[in-house]
């Protein structure tokens, strides 16, 4: 690909993470509290199956258990334990945790993708995690055994999600929709159960409540995560796994705007340093080729 398409690839692959980043708020400000897993499976659920009543088509083969692989770790396990650590952790040290994710990428890539791992990616890495810690980490943060564990859970879940996705592509003549539909549905299937155990169902929902829940099923999975797998069938998996660090700096922003949250200099030099190891670790585009000179008459006979 040329450098303009692999910015424009990334820029609308960017847009999902960026979307994920206002879960927050959204269920901060217009959802029940206390319901991470309903919002969770509200979230996947929907989606999915709306997705597979428009697509009208199902694994076949060995992809029944591959899309239960991807729905698993994509979605099911990743969200289950996301929430985990927002309950065992506050929210910036939460986003530290997960931000080792690029990290597995690129021991998992080069084992199951035979990517080479080059010290400008391990830089990325390191620079990447550093702006997220200045970024949202707090001086009063504390740590949980339980909520570390959770967070490192979800890194591995979705940093896995992300290689075999692009180790095992999508099955010939199966859309992106299609393809994002059967993950969703897996996810949330396994979350469903989890849900109905763990967290009482609201007694009633507001106008506020169903927009809120509407606007992540639709735009923060059914939406986003066709443009996330759409940019991991075109990017490569560490340069893809780097975007998602559009979740944190999304989520900063958006609480400086609407929630009267403060942004100071060590948070700016974070969001710097977010933007500049995102950009670092994007593949470089390769020039069109010169068209060849036209032989003289004389040649071409």
């Amino acid at each position: 690909m040329t450098g303009q398409r692999i910015a424009t690839t990334s820029a609308l692959t960017a847009l999902a993470p960026a979307v994920w980043g206002s879960t927050y708020l959204v269920t901060t400000e217009f959802l029940p509290p206390d319901r991470p897993l309903l919002a969770s499976t509200v979230r996947a659920l929907p989606a999915g199956l709306i997705l597979l009543l428009m697509t009208r088509k199902l694994p076949q083969g060995i992809w029944w258990w591959r899309a239960a692989v991807l729905g698993v770790l994509n979605i099911g396990a990743f969200f289950y334990f996301l929430f985990l650590a927002a309950y065992h952790l506050p929210g910036g040290v939460a986003a530290l945790v997960m931000s080792i994710q690029p990290m597995i990428v690129l021991l998992l890539g080069s084992l199951l993708l035979k990517d080479r791992i080059r010290p400008v990616h391990v830089a990325s890495c390191v620079l990447g995690a550093a702006g997220v810690a200045l970024l949202v980490l707090q001086p009063n943060a504390g740590l949980d055994a339980v909520g570390v564990v959770a967070g490192l859970l979800g890194a591995l879940s979705m940093a896995s999600g992300i290689v075999l996705t692009k180790r095992w592509g999508r099955p010939e003549g199966v859309t992106l929709l299609t393809f994002t539909g059967w993950q969703l549905t897996v996810g949330g299937v396994l979350l469903l159960p989890v849900t109905l155990l763990s967290e009482p169902l609201p007694t009633t929902l507001t106008w506020a409540n169903v927009g809120g829940f509407a606007y992540l099923s639709i735009i923060g999975a059914l939406i986003a995560y066709v443009l996330w797998f759409r940019g991991l069938a075109r990017l490569p998996a560490l340069a893809a796994s780097f975007l998602s660090f559009a979740s944190p700096l999304c989520a900063t922003l958006l609480g400086y705007l609407f929630l009267g949250q403060t942004l100071g200099p060590l948070q700016l030099v974070g969001a710097a340093a977010v933007i500049a190891a995102v950009v670092i670790a994007q593949p470089r585009g390769t020039k069109p080729a010169a068209p060849a000179p036209a032989r003289p008459a004389a040649e071409r006979v």
